[in-house]
């Protein structure tokens, strides 16, 4: 079988990780994988894995380009001649659908997140079956969205539980790290993730202030990165940290994520407006035996059972985030790897994956 995902760039984001993880198992199981992208700073990856790279421009929305570059994607996509064409964003999937009017390719969406309710939107509900990664996605789609409930098949993001693995974590390199930033007998608190303002990184700021009154010991991390365009955030979020004299520091973005998943007594998942599609942070922590304390809303609902592998709290409640994290000592968590392994895994993913292609196969649309 031979797979074309398409997507806009292959940058730093969820979507773009779940592209490169099923590229790679894809190819691992010897189908032929195929990833068409205007480019982006991960498009070795997919070569390296034992893929198809196809540079083209699928991200663009000038209107005037538009029918040239499906003309031109419906040469290449006969050319190609795939058996699944896979598309995993809106102005893909709108560049797809339509070069493929005739081609009659088995066409699936993922509905990656909560999209804008509108007609540019509804392009993702338009796949022979339609994906959705977190029954949160699911509710939203049937709620605002014109779609045939039985096309919807419930494909949750993967993570690669032999990569965050405990067992497999560099040593040397925490001592060292724990010794550059001071974080011996400290409780270590970490939030994970792009700096961006729906993260919800200015809750977190309080709530390990608040936190650290009644526990000292506590130091809050800050993992992760601003883009240009929440460079003024980023500073803002500093400037709090001050405000409030929270002892927290800012480690930028981090290579290491098993060993900061294991330095960490506690990750934090705080989204606040927007939800998690998914939550690949809460996975990957819960891979390394680390409990999370979450928004409860969007993908963590999945993922975490409330006081049994982490805890929910309301979503830009700081006080309630400030309670759980000093709560949390009192809890027996358990069963948060093995929990991920049986239901978030890449195995399962690529499988369910698999199963949704031979399922719109049999449907024989083409």
């Amino acid at each position: 079988m031979h797979i074309v995902q398409i997507l806009p760039e292959l940058n730093d984001g969820g979507v773009e990780r779940g592209v490169i993880d099923l590229n790679r198992e894809l190819c691992k199981l010897n189908y032929k994988s195929t990833v068409i992208t205007k480019g982006g700073k991960h498009v070795d990856q997919i070569s390296n894995d034992g893929g198809q790279i196809i540079f083209f421009d699928v991200s663009s929305k000038n209107p005037l380009s538009f029918y040239l570059r499906v003309f031109l994607l419906k040469k290449l996509l006969t050319s190609l001649n795939p058996d699944i064409l896979h598309a995993r964003s809106r102005i893909p999937a709108w560049l797809a659908w339509k070069a493929n009017k005739k081609l009659k390719i088995p066409f699936i969406t993922t509905v990656h997140g909560f999209n804008s309710i509108n007609r540019y939107s509804s392009i993702m509900t338009k796949g022979d079956l339609v994906i959705y990664a977190s029954h949160a996605v699911n509710d939203y789609v049937i709620k605002n969205f014109k779609i045939n409930k039985n096309k919807l098949r419930y494909v949750p993001r993967g993570v690669d539980t032999e990569f965050f693995n405990p067992e497999s974590v560099d040593k040397e390199w925490i001592e060292n790290f724990k010794e550059n930033y001071q974080l011996q007998k400290k409780r270590i608190i970490s939030i994970v993730g792009r700096i961006t303002k729906w993260k919800g990184h200015d809750d977190f700021i309080h709530a390990i202030a608040k936190s650290q009154k009644s526990d000292p010991s506590i130091i809050g991390l800050i993992v992760g990165d601003a883009s240009s365009n929440n460079k003024v955030y980023f500073e803002s979020l500093k400037k709090l940290t001050l405000e409030l004299g929270a002892n927290i520091i800012f480690v930028g973005s981090q290579k290491k994520m098993r060993e900061i998943y294991t330095i960490s007594n506690l990750v934090v998942s705080a989204s606040s407006d927007k939800p998690e599609t998914f939550g690949r942070t809460i996975a990957e922590s819960l891979s390394m035996n680390t409990p999370v304390i979450a928004s409860n809303h969007g993908g963590a609902k999945d993922i975490i059972i409330d006081q049994k592998n982490g805890l929910l709290f309301e979503p830009k409640n700081k006080n309630e985030l400030a309670k759980l994290i000093n709560e949390s000592k009192t809890y027996l968590f358990e069963n948060m790897r093995s929990h991920i392994q049986k239901k978030f895994s890449l195995t399962i993913m690529t499988d369910l994956e698999t199963s949704v292609y031979q399922e719109a196969l049999k449907l024989n649309v083409k």
